[in-house]
């Protein structure tokens, strides 16, 4: 949430929006907009979601590091609870058109699966759970170890791997 203050005043901005008029069109009340434009507010991410939709921008846009170069790739804390490990991290997004599909993936020790290009706009996000798990992109590959993703278009030719000795996991989400 620490780019949050400073996107929602760019972009209140940046759409020509009053405080006041940005208020009215997301039913989030003009205290709790200037609370967060000043960074003393902890907003809720439905809330978020309606500032984004009153300003035309997607909620990503609120939550992105603006000096990213990447748009896909946002690993940004966007919810911490009371705990010190409860947190929800945005990793990343792709575009969607038509529908999105979640997946869940293991590979055995000397595994792979081999797949077929997708149609372009295609893209899929990955997030290893468990082991290494190496993507081959056109040719090119990468080993991903548990804890991390990857977010890639998938109207390519590419494989995923398991050169290690234990079973790999992973969520795959297809976004089309």
């Amino acid at each position: 949430m620490s780019h949050v203050s400073g996107n929602l005043r760019r972009l209140r901005q940046a759409s020509g929006l009053s405080q006041v008029a940005l208020a009215e069109a997301s039913g989030i009340s003009r205290r709790m907009i200037v609370a967060v434009e000043a960074g003393d507010a902890n907003i809720s991410l439905s809330s978020l979601d309606k500032l984004a939709a009153a300003m035309g921008v997607g909620f990503v846009d609120l939550v992105r590091d603006p000096n990213r170069t990447s748009s896909s790739d946002i690993n940004e804390v966007t919810w911490r609870g009371r705990g010190a490990a409860s947190s929800g991290v945005l990793l990343g997004t792709a575009p969607a058109a038509h529908e999105t599909q979640m997946w869940h993936w293991s590979l055995e020790a000397g595994e792979r699966y081999d797949a077929e290009p997708d149609p372009q706009g295609w893209h899929e996000m990955i997030f290893i759970i468990e082991g290494v798990l190496t993507l081959s992109l056109s040719g090119t590959e990468t080993d991903y170890p548990a804890g991390t993703f990857a977010i890639y278009s998938s109207a390519q030719i590419y494989s995923y791997l398991n050169n290690g000795s234990e079973t790999v996991r992973f969520i795959r989400n297809v976004v089309s």
